[in-house]
C-alpha cells in the first residue's frame, strides 16, 4: 500500500534568498493499492510531475507523508525492489556511451553479480518489451523512439518492481507507437504482477490503461474516479477536461 497523506509543496522563486515561494501541491491525499494502474492527470503546470518526484523519493515535501507500507519513500531502502519508473525524455535516459546491454545491466548488479544469470535475463526482458536480441550491442543513437522507450521500460521491469511509475512516458512518441505501448505495458502489468501510478496530460491514455484516474488542477485533486465511471464525473473542471472521451 502507497499512502499520501495531507503533502504540501512549495518552490521559492524571485532568488536564492527570497522569501517568496510558489506554492505547487496543497494537502494532496490518496492510496494506491497493489497491482492497480493509477492515473494522474492534469493540464500542464497542475503539479503531476512535481507529485510524481515526491513519490519517487528524487524530492521531499514540505509537510505531509509519502509511506510505502508504513515506511518513508524517502529513505532508498524502502524504494529498492519495490518502486522504479520510466520518465519522458528517453533519449537522456540512457547512457549515450552504453550498449543496450550495458544500460540493461546497471540495475541487475545491484541484485546480485552472477553474470550468466544476468545475460539470459537480458535476453528474456528484450523478447519481453518486443526487441530482439541484435538490440544488445545497439547504442542509444542507433535506436528509434519506440525502442529506446522499451529499452528503459525493460530496465524499469528488470528489478521487477511492485509499483512502476511513469511520467508522461507515451508523450514524445508518435500515436502509432503510443498505442503499441501501452499494450505492451498490458501485458507487463500481467507478467510481473505489477501496478502502475501513469502520469500524463493525454487522458485518452489513461483511460485506456488505468483502473482509477486521479484528476489534477491548480497542484490539488479535483476528484478520483474510476475509469468505468468517467461519464459520473462532478466537477465542471473534469468534466470539461474529460469531454473529448465521454462524448
Amino acid at each position: 500500500m502507497f499512502t499520501i497523506d495531507r503533502v504540501e509543496k512549495s518552490y521559492r522563486k524571485g532568488g536564492l534568498f527570497s522569501k517568496d515561494r510558489l506554492q505547487v501541491l496543497s494537502d494532496i491525499s490518496f492510496d494506491w493499492k497493489p497491482g492497480e494502474c493509477l492515473g494522474i492527470i492534469g493540464e500542464s503546470g497542475c503539479g503531476k510531475s512535481t507529485l510524481g518526484r515526491l513519490l519517487l523519493g528524487i524530492e521531499k515535501p514540505d509537510a505531509g507523508s509519502i509511506l510505502w507500507e508504513g515506511k518513508r519513500i524517502a529513505d532508498r531502502r524502502t524504494r529498492l525492489g519495490n518502486i522504479s519508473a520510466v520518465f519522458q525524455d528517453y533519449t537522456s535516459s540512457i547512457n549515450p556511451f552504453y550498449t543496450v546491454e550495458q544500460a540493461l545491466l546497471e540495475p541487475l548488479k545491484l541484485q546480485s553479480r552472477n553474470r550468466r544469470e544476468h545475460h539470459d535475463k537480458i535476453g528474456r526482458l528484450l523478447v519481453q518489451v518486443g526487441l530482439d536480441p541484435s538490440f544488445r550491442e545497439k547504442f542509444p543513437h542507433e535506436l528509434s523512439g519506440g525502442e529506446a522507450q522499451r529499452v528503459c521500460i525493460a530496465r524499469a521491469v528488470s528489478t521487477e518492481p511492485r509499483c512502476l511509475l511513469l511520467d508522461e512516458a507515451i508523450s514524445s512518441l508518435d500515436g502509432s507507437v503510443q498505442i503499441q505501448i501501452l499494450d505492451l505495458l498490458k501485458e507487463l502489468k500481467t507478467m510481473y504482477n505489477m501496478g502502475y501510478i501513469f502520469i500524463t496530460h493525454d487522458i485518452q491514455a489513461a483511460a485506456y490503461l488505468c483502473d482509477r484516474v486521479l484528476i489534477m488542477r491548480s497542484g490539488q485533486i479535483e476528484e478520483i474516479v474510476r475509469t468505468e465511471h468517467l461519464k459520473e464525473v462532478q466537477s465542471p473542471y473534469a468534466r470539461k477536461l474529460l469531454q473529448m472521451i465521454i462524448a
